[in-house]
């Protein structure tokens, strides 16, 4: 049991605190609010980055960059849009020694000055769609913060699109929540549930918002990614117009999406032990660890020279940087077991003199500490099988996770008890009303984090007022 990292079940926030430190993932920055993300934790974000701009640009998007700055009366053209982001905005006022002539608003999201642009880009019909996404950070002025979950400054991409038709809006709103599913359980094997979220916890100037929610090992849920329909309220604020196919003026329906660095956090809180950092082997930056073992300058040059053979013959299975050897003869193997262990590198190569007198090496897992001795010959194969066994056994242990700790009730009183003794997914009736959805919150702090868009629905009636429901919504109590 790792000393530096306090027991999930004495202080479930503070281990999440000592896996981040233990993993050097990230650490406070001078700014309270604010994060300085370390080597291993942008690493982390470097290949989260490139699996997901893969899959935008497989969905028709391209990459783009706008400022950091916004003028303070763009943010104001949208009222419910202002109104969600005003105690949360970070404003500029002075610059080159003067009192500026208009504010401006460091970038808490784009959509009023994407919004502007495109209304320059968008003239007729043959404009569109416009189909782009950004990678950029963005500045929230958070009260609580917590580092990757929820941070005053944090990386992010937002993607911004504009279409002729609300149907053309709609379909690219649940293309892009599908690509977010498929990417959170495929590459991070984080198991999610894609739904709509209720009016009150909506995108401010949305029409609709969907949503991928996870549920953490603490039984709370985490919103790991939403999907924005915007309708053409800002269409209709910055003026997004074209000429259809009629030669009539028509207002852009536009969407917006968006993932961030809180998918670290995600990470964390899904597939971690008390021993630190586990990584799904698909999203790990190093995949596999080579440890030399010897106790002389013979012995060191024998493991060596195999440790590179091993190295060489996980040539044609592995990218080459996904592979480390520790070739640090002044730690105790111990140690280095415990460093790699901590920075969550799903496998672990053990090479000694009795490896190398017997060709072989001791493969041990980072999530079961399952051990494994591998001839040379059989290592690429066993170690590509290994790693994604590993990548289907983290998810489905997630999984089943999430699935043991999904409740339904039937009563307010069952909710209330539930959400107290458990946590997790709770399935219940709701009459669709933001009071009940406000008194729900305020009593016992969950939230509506889904309601279900697939499946069959199930009318009942409303756990508070006894009204009729359409069909049971997922609450809990969330991050």
């Amino acid at each position: 049991m790792a000393t530096n990292i306090t027991p999930r079940k004495d202080n479930y926030s503070q281990w999440y605190q000592d896996v981040i430190s233990a993993g050097q993932l990230a650490d406070h920055a001078p700014v309270k609010g604010c994060m300085v993300i370390r080597p291993t934790g942008y690493a982390i974000w470097e290949e989260i980055q490139a699996k997901l701009d893969r899959r935008f640009k497989e969905t028709g998007h391209v990459n783009a960059y706008f400022p950091v700055l916004i003028p303070k009366s763009f943010i104001t053209r949208e009222a419910e849009h202002v109104e969600g982001f005003s105690p949360e905005l970070a404003v500029v006022t002075q610059a080159g020694g003067k009192e500026l002539e208009e504010p401006l608003v460091v970038r808490p999201t784009s959509e009023t000055v994407i919004g502007h642009m495109y209304s320059q880009w968008v003239q007729s019909y043959r404009d569109l769609p416009v189909m782009i996404n950004q990678w950029a950070n963005v500045m929230r002025w958070e009260m609580r913060t917590r580092m990757f979950l929820r941070t005053s400054e944090f990386l992010w991409q937002e993607g911004h699109t504009a279409h002729e038709t609300p149907e053309e809006a709609e379909a690219e709103t649940l293309k892009m929540l599908e690509v977010y599913r498929e990417f959170l359980e495929e590459e991070l094997a984080i198991p999610v549930l894609a739904g709509l979220k209720s009016e009150r916890e909506k995108f401010p100037g949305a029409l609709r918002t969907y949503s991928v929610e996870a549920l953490m090992q603490d039984a709370k849920a985490l919103q790991a990614g939403t999907s924005h329909n915007l309708g053409t309220n800002f269409a209709r604020a910055f003026d997004i117009q074209y000429l259809d196919r009629s030669n009539e003026r028509r207002h852009a329906h536009t969407t917006s999406w968006g993932v961030s660095t809180r998918l670290i956090g995600g990470i964390i809180m899904t597939h971690s032990d008390d021993d630190g950092l586990i990584l799904p082997p698909r999203i790990a930056p190093v995949k596999t660890v080579i440890i030399p073992l010897f106790k002389n300058p013979q012995e060191e040059a024998q493991v060596m020279a195999f440790a590179d053979k091993v190295k060489a013959a996980l040539g044609g299975a592995m990218d080459p940087l996904k592979v480390r050897v520790d070739t640090r003869g002044d730690l105790r193997p111990a140690d280095r077991f415990f460093h790699w262990a901590q920075q969550g590198v799903p496998l672990r190569l053990e090479v000694g003199p009795r490896d190398v007198a017997e060709g072989k090496v001791m493969m041990v897992r980072r999530d079961n500490r399952a051990k494994t001795s591998v001839t040379l010959e059989a290592l690429a194969q066993t170690v590509t099988d290994t790693l994604a066994a590993m990548q289907k056994d983290l998810f489905q242990k997630a999984l089943d996770f999430r699935q043991a700790n999904t409740h339904s009730v039937e009563t307010y009183d069952q909710f209330k008890k539930t959400v107290e003794e458990k946590g997790g997914f709770i399935l219940a009736h709701w009459n669709g009303k933001g009071e009940v959805e406000a008194k729900i919150k305020e009593e016992t702090k969950a939230t509506i984090r889904s309601i279900p868009i697939t499946g069959k629905k199930e009318p009942g009636k409303c756990m508070v007022t006894g009204e009729p429901s359409e069909q049971r919504v997922v609450f809990a109590v969330a991050y």
